[in-house]
């Protein structure tokens, strides 16, 4: 059975180089947009990771997730996505689990491997390594959050007997997800049996991991598809869109750009896909439910964040927009799905 459809957020705490908005006033009206879209009915709201971004970019999701979980009482918090080759995977269990507790069991985890080779360099970790540093760190969250102590020997990480504390609220931990650009990382996803977070084309991504569920004897209706979708509510695209908004998703595909210049993986290289997360639906409601009803049908998504706060623009600029996409846009997507989806 196909789990709920849900719709939320994601923000990155970006602040380029000579904007107007000093970086406390983006931490601060951020907190205060994850508020209002708890009130609004939100599901999500989802964290990035970067690292050594002159703006900023956000380097460690846990402590705002701790400070929003705080401050909320029914959205749900996750990664899109928490770079698993630096971070270690004892310490991010423990996270975790206390970050569930603070939220009385609303997180989850998106995890992904890395690309960008100037943070493989700053953390003084062989690009290389990032896919056992990976897997092993996802197997190794499974175990600690059994209510067992680890034991694990691996190629990167070996414990004996270590018991991770508190347990977490929701059995078993917070939900994971695995990122995938190519086929192999749709195997990961399925290996590991996470819910997807595809990144790539569905021919090469989306497809291989619902046929390696099928093959195994799962069903991947029973699992989540997450992603970024950026939306913009308006009925002024000129004066709203292409003067405020526009310049400043510039600045962001720049940055990804150059993120994946700088890579020699050929996957990160390819870039531009269905599902680029710098994709925008601009327009009004009835354009935005009928686009956004198409893409969830087509591509299988049951979880679908929009950006919260483009870089250079104080959160609460998109307020308005991420309002209207909360109370006019979401109710009729969902139900144009869900009959969808029922009528198959």
């Amino acid at each position: 059975m196909t789990p709920p459809l849900r719709f939320g957020i994601v923000h990155d705490f970006r602040c380029p180089p000579g904007s107007d908005i000093p970086m406390p006033q983006v931490y601060a009206e951020t907190f205060e947009q994850i508020e209002l879209a708890d009130e609004w009915g939100l599901d999500l709201c989802w964290f990035t990771e970067h690292h050594f971004v002159e703006d900023g970019y956000l380097p460690n999701f846990v402590p705002v997730a701790g400070a929003a979980a705080a401050r909320t009482k029914r959205i749900r918090f996750s990664t899109d996505i928490c770079l698993l080759p630096f971070v270690h995977p004892i310490r991010l269990a423990e996270d975790l689990a206390v970050l569930d507790n603070i939220s009385n069991g609303r997180m989850e985890l998106g995890a992904g491997l890395g690309y960008a080779s100037h943070e493989f360099a700053g953390f003084g970790i062989p690009r290389s390594r990032r896919v056992s540093l990976s897997d092993e760190t996802l197997t190794i969250l499974r175990q600690a959050w059994s209510g067992e102590p680890v034991n694990f020997e691996g190629k990167r990480y070996q414990f004996n007997n270590v018991r991770v504390t508190p347990d977490p609220v929701q059995p078993g931990g917070p939900p994971l997800w695995v990122a995938a650009m190519s086929e192999p990382g749709a195997m990961r996803a399925a290996h590991h049996n996470t819910n997807l977070l595809p990144q790539g084309a569905s021919n090469v991504v989306l497809e291989p991991w619902q046929a390696e569920l099928r093959a195994t004897g799962r069903n991947p209706a029973d699992y989540r598809v997450g992603i970024i979708r950026g939306v913009f509510v308006t009925d002024d695209v000129e004066r709203e869109w292409e003067a405020v908004v526009k310049p400043a998703e510039r600045y962001r595909r720049q940055v990804y750009a150059g993120f994946m210049d700088e890579s020699t993986d050929e996957i990160a290289m390819s870039g531009a896909t269905p599902l680029n997360p710098l994709v925008w639906t601009v327009g009004s409601v009835d354009h935005c439910v009928n686009e956004l009803t198409s893409f969830m049908i087509e591509q299988h998504v049951t979880d679908l964040v929009t950006w919260g706060g483009p870089p250079g623009l104080a959160p609460s600029a998109m307020n308005a927009s991420l309002e209207r996409f909360a109370k006019e846009v979401v109710p009729q997507v969902r139900i144009n799905v869900d009959a969808a989806r029922s009528a198959v």
